[in-house]
């Protein structure tokens, strides 16, 4: 039993900016059920057959998002295209608490089942959409990706080195960010359900949710009439808000092997200070001009080009174990597998669970960076394979009888 076992969602979301927020919502005990398309075997949902993979097998089972976005979900599938199809959707809309889709806006109404369809099924049922500029306003139509939202928000505009173009992220980032806020927001149109016993249609813009994160940039523009990119500007390695010196990522030694340090102030240099005079190359830390931040600040080029030559030479772990020991903030920039396998931090937090899927076997999957004393979250269960969940949502949930069930499949309903 979790905080939301009491909760069913019928879940129409794919990739993560949708499956990542019934995703989260599923490890704290929520029903969700996965509904996918039998006819074109799942693919509303493109990451079921996309890399990674575990091993040289391809195929629709195998797809490594796919799986660790949509563990703890049951999984069916159903032809919306047929009648009897529409009618067992609106036979899972009446049992459930949430619709939610991250369709491109209008899909699901031109599916048959626009909100007004969907309250007359049930009529306090929440519907949550997310795309890309949401259902009103003159992008309404255009359809995004978790790149091109980023790009259209502004957030790719912040990010870079100084006189460089705009370097953006290399994954969709507002995935991962829209999958928290649709969860945010489902969870809120629940507490609103519960006070006064009325669903609603949460309509959600995921361009707008990353809009949100530019406070202090829309700030500082009108305000201070002072845009983003200028010259020097940004320098996403280095940090002015607050100043600090040295701010900076290092390479060690090794390939593509880097470390990070983070001076906060004056007693953090003096302490990074002697751990560099305790090196024969790292005498030049002594030099009273680096003794200040504005000192530091005024000759961060120079600086930044004697600490990188200082750690180049030294494996990352033991310039951590050195920094971590004087009390400065600098740590190594750790590779995925080395976070994950090697840091004792993920055995004590148990972030990445393992999971026995049933086509790629025993693997591990994200869990979540919170934990809650009474009702934590559980992932044990992988992601279903296609229409794995069949014979329990229409026979143990809705309550149809095998034959029933076995003539639908003949059919081609689900």
């Amino acid at each position: 039993m979790g905080a939301l076992s009491h909760i069913r969602i019928c879940d129409f979301t794919g990739q993560l900016a949708g499956a990542g927020a019934t995703r989260t919502l599923a490890a704290f005990g929520a029903q969700v059920i996965k509904i996918e398309d039998p006819v074109t075997e799942g693919r509303w949902d493109i990451l079921r057959g996309m890399q990674p993979f575990v091993d040289e097998r391809r195929g629709g089972e195998l797809g490594g998002g796919f799986q660790n976005h949509n563990v703890e979900k049951l999984g069916i599938t159903l032809n919306l295209r047929t009648e009897r199809g529409r009618e067992l959707l609106a036979e899972i809309v009446r049992i459930s608490d949430v619709v939610a889709e991250n369709f491109a806006a209008g899909v699901l109404a031109h599916l048959g089942f626009p909100y007004e369809r969907l309250r007359e099924i049930r009529d306090d049922v929440i519907y949550v959409s997310n795309c890309g500029f949401g259902h009103r306003g003159p992008y309404s139509s255009f359809k995004t990706w978790g790149p091109i939202v980023q790009a259209c928000c502004g957030l790719t505009f912040t990010s870079g080195l100084p006189d460089l173009p705009p370097a953006g992220w290399g994954y969709s980032y507002m995935d991962h960010h829209g999958g928290n806020v649709m969860a945010l927001a489902i969870l809120t149109a629940l507490v609103h359900r519960n006070r006064t016993g009325a669903g609603q249609w949460v309509d959600m813009s995921c361009t707008d949710a990353g809009a949100t994160m530019l406070g202090p940039v829309v700030l500082d523009y009108t305000v201070n009439g002072r845009p983003a990119r200028r010259p020097g500007a940004p320098d996403s390695n280095h940090s002015d808000a607050p100043v600090m010196a040295p701010h900076n990522i290092y390479a060690a030694r090794g390939d593509d092997e880097w470390f990070a340090i983070a001076c906060r102030h004056d007693d953090d240099w003096v302490a990074l200070a002697d751990v560099l005079g305790a090196t024969a190359d790292g005498a030049w830390a002594a030099d009273p001009g680096y003794a200040t931040l504005a000192g530091r600040v005024a000759r961060q080029a120079d600086l930044d080009a004697r600490l990188a030559e200082w750690c180049r030479p030294r494996d990352k772990f033991d310039l951590q174990a050195q920094m971590l020991a004087a009390g400065v903030p600098g740590v190594a920039v750790q590779r995925p597998g080395e976070r994950i396998e090697d840091d004792p931090g993920t055995t004590e937090w148990g972030l990445w669970p393992w999971v026995e899927h049933r086509a790629m076997g025993r693997l591990r999957v994200d869990g979540l960076p919170v934990h809650l004393s009474e009702t934590d979250w559980h992932i044990e269960r992988a992601a279903p394979l296609l229409g794995q969940d069949n014979d329990v949502v229409y026979g143990e949930i809705l309550g149809l009888g095998a034959s029933e069930i076995a003539d639908l499949r003949s059919e081609g309903v689900i």
